[in-house]
Formats: structure tokens, sequence, C-alpha cells
């Protein structure tokens, strides 16, 4: 089977149409996985840092420095710029809330600041 020239070159043009294709794919896939490992990490440090807030011997600040020491451990020192604790009464128990407001990871751990809000609550012990 003879082949003509018209076709020469032609996969070298489709692997390489292929292939940006392909790794446009992969990197936002791990971008995806990236934002979301970081929401996990955010939620994780948020409910640390109420349950050791909770405590029937905790003082008020003492949530927040925890969640802010778990997530520059995890994370970045950015990630843990506004972390805030306030009591709340939910259905009738007193709980303690803390709340982290972070940057969205949009290229690699650069993103918006702000933009991701996370929340951890835990029973208050001293009810």
């Amino acid at each position: 089977m003879r082949t003509t020239g018209d076709e020469r070159g032609a996969a070298v043009a489709d692997f390489a149409m292929v292939s940006v294709l392909v790794v446009v794919l992969f990197l936002a896939v791990f971008q995806l996985g990236l934002v979301l490992h970081t929401r996990n990490t955010l939620i994780s440090c948020a409910s640390e840092g109420a349950r050791l807030g909770a405590r029937a011997d905790a003082a008020a600040g003492h949530g927040v420095s925890r969640t802010q020491a778990l997530i520059s451990q995890s994370l970045s020192p950015r990630y843990a710029r506004s972390v805030t604790s306030r009591e709340t009464v939910v259905g009738g128990v007193r709980v303690v809330e803390v709340r982290v407001v972070a940057p969205v990871p949009v290229v690699g751990l650069l993103g918006p600041d702000d933009r991701l809000d996370v929340v951890g609550r835990a029973f208050a012990e001293s009810q």
C-alpha cells in the first residue's frame, strides 16, 4: 500500500493538538483537586480550633490561635489572616464557631482574597 504525500506530518500535527488538550485537562483536574484539598484543610483546622475553644477551661482566643497555627503549618500563613471566633446559640445549645475567610487558589496557591469562607463548630462544654 502506497502512501500519498498529502498525509505526511499528519501524525505530528494530531499529536500536538491532542497533547495540548490532554495537558490542559490534566491541569484543570489538578487545580480542582487543589481547591478541594484547601477547602477541606481549612474546614478541618476551623473545626479543631472550635473544639479547643469550646473546652470548659479554654480562653476566648485559644480557638483562633490554634486555628491560625494549624492553617500556617498545613497551607500557608496567607490563609490564616482572617480567623474569627464567636459563641452562638443553635437549637438552644451554646456553640463555639470559628470562621476562616481565605483566598481561593486559582493558579497554584495564588488567587483572589476573601472568597473561601468556612466555619467549624463545637458544643461549648461549660453549659
